[in-house]
């Protein structure tokens, strides 16, 4: 039936279906793409996205995001990575300011921030409390005397865990 009614719609008459005198051709107005006035009994699509179209949209935003994601996330490592390791080196000054006061460096990292009662030459808080721990919150390996000199001062990396690689690697204030 479908194919009947398209067939008559395009102007094919009772002839050709064995139904008697053929008509003539309807001549019918030419569609004109996109125009804003719609013609009769012609189905028009509507605008808009399909569903499919909607969801490959998605699916793209979500692999852009994660790509996105991934790339900051290792930013913000390798930046706390650096900052530890430039921290590192701030708190070896400050332990060579406190020596150079009172004669030795500080028994611990502590003594840097208030005074102990050991050290007659105490001048200020050589740092703040706050810079006692690395950018991910451990704190630093110290020892004094060390192993390498007057003090050794070890920053954990991520982990802030003795050993590992990548972010998790140790640095020493002797390297």
């Amino acid at each position: 039936m479908a194919k009947f009614l398209a067939l008559v719609g395009q102007g094919i008459g009772n002839r050709e279906w064995g139904m008697g005198k053929a008509r003539q051709p309807r001549l019918s107005a030419v569609a004109i793409p996109h125009s804003p006035f719609p013609i009769p009994g012609r189905a028009t699509r509507a605008n808009g996205f399909t569903l499919l179209e909607m969801l490959a949209v998605i699916v793209l935003i979500g692999i852009v995001g994660t790509i996105v994601v991934r790339q900051v996330g290792n930013s913000v490592d390798k930046g706390k990575y650096g900052a530890g390791k430039v921290q590192l080196q701030v708190l070896g000054q400050a332990i060579d300011s406190y020596a150079l006061d009172n004669g030795s460096p500080p028994r611990q990292l502590q003594d840097l921030v208030t005074k102990p009662a050991n050290a007659p030459n105490w001048q200020r808080p050589y740092l703040k409390a706050s810079q006692l721990l690395d950018p991910w919150g451990h704190a630093f390996g110290y020892a004094a005397p060390g192993q390498h000199g007057n003090f050794d001062l070890v920053f954990y990396g991520q982990d802030g865990k003795p050993g590992g690689d990548g972010y998790s690697k140790d640095v020493g204030s002797w390297q």
